[in-house]
């Protein structure tokens, strides 16, 4: 959970927001269980959601890169991108990406709106 609170937390200082401008964390499906993603929805007192490969990838217009490694381990092209996209049309029924896809080791994260 470590590294991605401090990556939330440097994307968040990057655009001069603070965590409650957030709604909740989202990742693809196959990520459910992975423990860093529950501790830091937790950690936040925020929701938790998941997105199948399917519904994402009706975000890839908007994405700022397209990776064929993450397609060919998820069937996504950009998971981080296209998981905030997706929160944000569920909330607030548009979508635009605030912070692009950002790397920290093994976590990434971006925050749309």
């Amino acid at each position: 959970m470590d590294r991605l609170l401090t990556l939330l937390e440097q994307g968040l200082a990057q655009r001069g927001l603070d965590a409650a401008y957030l709604h909740g964390i989202a990742s693809i499906d196959l990520k459910a269980h992975e423990p860093g993603l529950h501790a830091l929805a937790s950690h936040l007192a925020l929701p938790l959601l998941f997105y199948p490969a399917s519904h994402l990838n009706r975000f890839e217009a908007h994405l700022s890169h397209r990776s064929a490694v993450a397609f060919a381990h998820s069937g996504c092209w950009g998971v981080a991108e296209s998981a905030a996209l997706a929160m944000a049309d569920q909330y607030n029924g548009e979508t635009k990406l605030l912070i692009t896809r950002q790397t920290l080791g093994p976590a990434t994260l971006a925050i749309a709106h």
